[in-house]
């Protein structure tokens, strides 16, 4: 991109102060983009943990629900499973990261509530049960944590782009307006100083 300016001293300064507006900007970006990255990166890493204990507690509940369905009956199972409360108290808060909103989520308590008759269950019911908070209390985090990873990631590469477009466009730009205006003012100045010679020269009294 070539910025099309005329040759005038107003236009080199104007280059020169926008020259150091977009160092200025590209310094800033730059900061930005490796404070994100940091994040984005600490992110991912607890995303790739969860995702293993994630492996392992979906499968200890699928175990315990098979014994529990074993000990009382899928019908039992799914009666007892209705009478649970739907969880609608999770709580998400949002702070900010170099202008990106990040969610956090309360931790959910893995100890459930109990919430039905123990009459009419039994303890691979109560595992079951267990179990399935942990795998709520996992997913929340989860959802936490693959939701920061994508809203970094997205901003990530919108920096990235911007530093780029200032380092390989804008910044060389500027750059080439001033060395393009220096040059012609410089050589204007030496054709006054030459056109002030010549005069002066043939001026009465001056030099033949």
């Amino acid at each position: 991109m070539k910025l099309k300016m005329p040759p005038t001293r107003g236009n080199l300064v104007k280059a020169a102060r926008a020259m150091v507006l977009a160092q200025g900007g590209h310094d800033l970006l730059e900061q930005k983009r490796q404070v994100l990255m940091m994040e984005l990166v600490r992110h991912m890493d607890a995303a790739k943990s969860l995702q293993k204990d994630m492996a392992s507690v979906f499968s200890g509940a699928y175990e315990s629900l098979q014994r529990a369905n074993v000990s009382l009956g899928i019908d039992t199972v799914e009666e007892i499973a209705q009478s649970v409360p739907l969880v609608s108290d999770i709580t998400v808060r949002l702070r900010s990261v170099m202008g990106v909103e990040i969610p956090e989520v309360d931790p959910v308590d893995p100890v459930p509530i109990p919430s039905y008759s123990f009459h009419s269950s039994s303890s691979a019911m109560d595992k079951a049960y267990l179990r399935a908070r942990e795998v709520l209390s996992l997913l929340a985090r989860l959802a936490e944590v693959e939701t920061s990873v994508y809203r970094l990631a997205v901003q990530v590469r919108k920096t990235h782009r911007r530093v780029n477009a200032l380092e390989k466009v804008v910044i060389p730009a500027n750059r080439e307006a001033m060395v393009f205006i220096a040059d012609v003012l410089e050589e204007g100045d030496r054709e006054d100083f030459v056109r002030m010679k010549i005069a002066k020269e043939h001026r009465p009294g001056g030099r033949n």
